[in-house]
């Protein structure tokens, strides 16, 4: 008779005084904060590294962490508690609002444009937007520099390869698939490979938003900061805002996701469309 799921037995115990730690852990280590429906997710996600590195129990895994004992299982930790859901041109309706911005911008003092996705997951938000400003300026080689950046190095890695399975593009039109991804033959059929040129146009670059320090320098023509700040208490949401604006340039716009309103949480941003944000008095 099979156990309802109350009455499953774990391989490991799992307190609540193991989930508290692990939220605090995971809030000062990246700033999320972790809601009380989340306690099986984080069983069964932390529960593949306690197996990967032979510790037996949560509570020694924690006093690792705590102690400085395993400081290189702090990235695998990170990761594993990081979701990253994406998909090519999530939330449609941003993509022609940047191509009207880059193309408005064209030309500025023959400078590239810049712009920044702060949480590039498996890359398909860089590679979407490196596609709206290939299709708006009609070339592979168009004068952008974007920067790419996750907490997530694994995902970065796949990112960097540019390589999905084709389920990852059905929704995409021929046009684009044509024009910006390579089909895997033999073995890496049902694969597809984002071109050269369209990879060349993205850096990818691991940091976490709550570094003291950001391995980005200069100001941007745009930031993506979208679905991230939904895992962040209203505080940290203020303080990240707060470092996003002197890296704006003048004319910038600031993508967020569906969920989130960063005019509750900043007074130096106004809304420009829906969920995009320019600097408060200083449009372009």
């Amino acid at each position: 008779m099979p156990l309802h799921k109350s009455d499953t037995v774990k391989e490991f115990d799992f307190t609540r005084a193991d989930f508290e730690r692990v939220r605090a852990l995971i809030y000062r280590q990246a700033g999320i904060s972790l809601a009380d429906s989340k306690q099986e997710m984080v069983y069964s996600r932390l529960a593949r590294r306690l197996r990967a590195t032979g510790i037996q129990s949560f509570a020694t895994y924690l006093d690792g962490l705590e102690a400085g004992r395993m400081e290189q299982e702090w990235e695998a930790f990170t990761n594993a508690l990081t979701t990253n859901l994406t998909s090519f041109f999530r939330e449609a309706h941003h993509f022609p609002l940047l191509a009207e911005h880059v193309l408005r911008l064209r030309g500025r003092a023959g400078e590239p444009l810049t712009i920044w996705c702060s949480a590039s997951s498996t890359g398909e938000e860089p590679y979407s937007i490196a596609m709206t400003v290939c299709e708006a300026f009609n070339t592979l080689t168009p004068n952008v520099q974007i920067v790419a950046t996750d907490i997530d190095t694994n995902v970065l890695a796949t990112a960097s390869e540019g390589v999905y399975g084709v389920e990852r593009v059905e929704k995409m039109s021929q046009e684009r698939l044509k024009r910006f991804f390579l089909r895997g033959k033999g073995r890496h059929e049902g694969m597809v490979r984002v071109r050269p040129e369209l990879r060349q146009l993205v850096t990818f670059r691991q940091l976490n938003l709550l570094a003291d320090s950001w391995p980005v320098s200069g100001q941007f023509d745009a930031i993506f900061c979208r679905n991230v700040m939904i895992y962040f208490d209203k505080n940290t949401q203020r303080k990240i805002l707060s470092r996003f604006v002197p890296l704006m340039k003048p004319h910038a716009l600031l993508f967020a996701g569906h969920s989130e309103n960063f005019l509750y949480v900043s007074d130096s941003l106004r809304l420009r469309g829906k969920t995009v944000y320019e600097l408060n008095g200083k449009g372009a």
